[in-house]
This record gives C-alpha cells, structure tokens and sequence, in this order.
C-alpha cells in the first residue's frame, strides 16, 4: 500500500530557506509523479508544484522560490523552499499518482509537516 510521509518543517524566520522531504514506501516512487501542496490556517488546499515521473528536478517558473526534486534510489522527493515569508505559513502535503504526469485525481496524499515563518 502506498504510502506519504513528509518531514523537515519547522520554524524559521523571514527570508530563510527550508527543505522539506517527501518519503514514499510500499511502491517505487519512480513509477510516481508527485505533487506538493500546503494549506494555511484558515483557508483551502493549494497546489505548489509537481513533478512528473520522469523529470529529476523542476522549478516552476511562476513560482520560482519553490524546486522540486527527487531522489528515487532513496524514495524520496524534496521540496526546497527560498526567501520564505509568514505568507508560507502552512500544513504541506505531498501526493503521488502513478502517472507519467502530474493529473488529478491522486492516488495518495501524506498527512504533511508545519511550517511557521515568523520573527
């Protein structure tokens, strides 16, 4: 049985970098395409960023603070997140589907890791 479990959130301050982790088990996370999303207080699920099965690393460059990448040997993908402000204050959740694309709907969603940036 596939499962997600994120790790690596904590608290920093305004401006710093942080890198998350995503660690897929009961499948090969090379069979996977994974997305990252975060939820803050208050308000709904939103999308980040995904890779797709076949890509190691990938920034979208409408959100170029954020850089997806994977490590299959390890099963593990990593969210690398820069400059990050209290806006980024959230819940993040990783999701896989056993696609060569990142579509909708996914197959499993992990439980996520806090983030809090604040001075």
């Amino acid at each position: 049985q596939l499962q997600l479990v994120e790790s690596g959130g904590g608290l920093v301050q305004p401006g710093e970098s942080l890198r998350l982790s995503c660690v897929v088990s009961g499948e090969p996370l090379s069979d996977y395409s994974i997305g990252w999303f975060r939820q803050a207080p208050g308000k709904e699920l939103e999308w980040i960023s995904c890779i797709k099965r076949e890509i190691l690393e990938y920034t979208d460059p409408k959100k170029g603070r954020f850089t997806v990448y994977r490590r299959n040997a390890q099963n593990t993908v990593y969210l690398q997140m820069y400059s990050l402000t209290p806006e980024d204050t959230a819940i993040y959740r990783c999701a896989a589907v056993r696609q060569p694309e990142c579509v909708i709907p996914y197959d499993s969603m992990g439980q996520g890791t806090q983030v809090t940036v604040s001075s």
